[in-house]
């Protein structure tokens, strides 16, 4: 069977990963031939796999709607494609072979709703392009989400039927996890999170200030941004340097790095927007203490584990009584074995 992977809107974060996931997963079922068809990422060919770069998807919205609406149904004709899995959250139009479409923006299907004055992206995609998302919903033959609330929301806000819907939790690699140990005489929190305001980063600010004003010390929150990078991002730094908060911003890791800081960190993760936040069910199989947001899907993640706390996603008091606790235990020496 010939089929054609339609992954051109990833090129960094977790749309990347999600390709990158599925390649790996794909070169493994020899039975078929993939037809990958990306914008910028590099993959290598294999026996199974055939990878078809078109970078000028990038350059603007129209090449994208180009390619989308007469490029890529001429690839589907020309390698006599028999179906097409997309993960771009849309199927192609005007074809006519099976589609499956792999689900993974949750924005239109998020509670919270996002104001045109405070993002206006964010809104285009929760009143415009959501339309676009719920058309292909109704279309496609198959769809995959990766947690069960966001099949719940699918299914209410889409009327879709719950057999035409699988939930695929997105694979980790055990190699990497490593039992969570904290260190001595230092409590440390990481946020493996990109640069986006629905991350919630400031509320990590918020809290580390107040344990600041409580004269606690021994501790420091460590974020996956670059100071020098988004305007974001840096507005995040420039808070931190001015009121001297124990923050580190040490930029991109590599998945290895990443499971390193969870064995032993407590992650924190105030993130109110998310298909499936992988750092919640990493720091799990670390066995890490974990302080998330108090959302659907962190929730689900995290049931029935015990090193967890919740708060609200505005709620920098509790956060910080829950960051206390944790500095105290530590001061303590407190030796929790393998686990928090």
């Amino acid at each position: 069977m010939n089929i054609l992977v339609y992954s051109v809107a990833a090129e960094s974060g977790g749309a990347l990963s999600v390709l990158m996931d599925f390649y790996e997963q794909f070169k493994k079922k020899k039975e078929n031939h993939y037809y990958f068809v990306v914008s910028t990422p590099h993959l290598e060919e294999c026996d199974n796999i055939t990878v078809l770069r078109f970078p000028e998807i990038k350059k603007s919205w129209g090449h994208r709607l180009f390619f989308e609406y007469v490029k890529a149904p001429q690839l589907v004709k020309k390698y006599k494609i028999d179906e097409v899995f997309s993960t771009t959250n849309t199927i192609l139009p005007f074809v006519k072979v099976k589609q499956t479409l792999y689900l993974h923006n949750s924005l239109p299907f998020s509670e919270y709703r996002f104001k045109w004055n405070e993002n206006q992206l964010f809104w285009i995609y929760q009143n415009i392009i959501a339309r676009l998302i719920y058309h292909s919903i109704d279309r496609a033959d198959y769809i995959i989400t990766q947690t069960n609330w966001m099949k719940k929301a699918v299914i209410h806000q889409c009327n879709v039927q719950a057999h035409k819907i699988e939930v695929q939790t997105p694979p980790i690699d055990d190699s990497l996890v490593k039992s969570y140990h904290p260190v001595a005489g230092k409590t440390y929190f990481f946020y493996p999170a990109a640069g986006y305001s629905y991350k919630n980063h400031k509320l990590i600010l918020e809290a580390c200030e107040i344990l600041k004003a409580r004269a606690l010390s021994g501790f420091e929150a460590i974020l996956t941004l670059n100071e020098n990078g988004s305007p974001y991002e840096q507005e995040l730094s420039q808070v931190a340097k001015k009121k001297m908060l124990p923050v580190k911003f040490i930029g991109f890791l590599t998945r290895e790095e990443v499971f390193n800081w969870y064995s032993k960190s407590t992650l924190l993760f105030p993130s109110y927007i998310e298909s499936f936040p992988l750092p919640l069910m990493e720091a799990r199989l670390s066995k890490a203490p974990i302080l998330a947001s108090n959302t659907p899907f962190s929730r689900e993640i995290l049931k029935d584990y015990r090193y967890c706390e919740f708060f609200d996603i505005q709620d920098a008091e509790r956060l910080a009584d829950e960051m206390a606790k944790l500095i105290k235990m530590n001061d303590h020496n407190v030796n929790r074995g393998g686990g928090p």
